[in-house]
């Protein structure tokens, strides 16, 4: 399955549904400088990644969708677009090692975030920031059975591959369990990557969500410094710039 490039569309996706929103231009404003620069890499980011075929409107439906009326609140303000995929790396990057600084008794090494691995590690990453996404929508309870079948319509028109088209429906269908979720995570780094997604996803003033993410944390057998670490290293990405 080719999780990794249906993620980075979605991800990605948010700049253009955040700045429609606000009535900006594609290319313009936060995502343009800063961490955005470093990610996007000068001339491709967002535009090289979603150009042909429509992709760009194509993700947008599908992260409105699965957002539902969280579209026009903080979802990943900035944080998700600052380079799409890479960027959960970067911020879990900065989270663990802040927090492997502060604790002795944490693992101690580089932390082997998506944004540092080879391809098929990014691959298996990916599969479990897609699923944590996807759970993370269903936590206030929108996604009934019509919306999802409009969010698989969008997702199959992203990609012709079939496999991960069976995934996604899957996922789509299963009830909410923060414990199927935290199985996915196969490491330290991906259940911080994991986590992150589900916090930038939910509206942590909402009860429901917040005890998702509460629940969800506590599968993910996250350190309580480090989950604090991983929260406040997203406010700081949400605030930048």
């Amino acid at each position: 399955m080719n999780t990794r490039g249906l993620l980075d569309q979605l991800l990605k996706s948010g700049q253009d549904l955040l700045q429609n929103k606000a009535g900006q231009t594609p290319g313009k404003g936060s995502a343009a400088g800063g961490l955005g620069g470093l990610l996007s890499g000068g001339g491709g980011g967002l535009g090289s990644l979603l150009s042909g075929a429509g992709g760009g409107v194509l993700a947008g439906g599908a992260m409105g969708l699965l957002l539902g009326n969280k579209s026009a609140r903080k979802l990943g303000g900035k944080a998700l677009t600052y380079g799409g995929l890479a960027a959960l790396g970067v911020i879990a990057y900065k989270a663990y090692g802040n927090w492997q600084a502060q604790q002795a008794q944490a693992p101690q090494g580089e932390p082997q975030t998506l944004d540092r691995l080879p391809a098929p590690q990014v691959e298996v990453h990916s599969q479990g920031i897609l699923k944590a996404l996807v759970a993370a929508a269903k936590a206030d309870g929108h996604v009934d059975a019509r919306e999802r079948q409009l969010i698989e319509g969008e997702l199959v028109k992203l990609t012709n591959d079939a496999e991960l088209q069976r995934w996604l429906e899957a996922e789509l269908n299963k009830p909410l369990d923060p414990a199927d979720v935290a199985r996915a995570a196969t490491s330290p780094e991906m259940a911080a990557e994991m986590y992150i997604a589900s916090v930038l996803m939910v509206d942590e003033e909402h009860f429901m969500e917040r005890a998702y993410l509460e629940e969800l944390a506590r599968q993910l057998k996250l350190d309580p410094a480090l989950k604090s670490e991983l929260e406040a290293q997203v406010r700081v990405e949400l605030n930048a710039g």
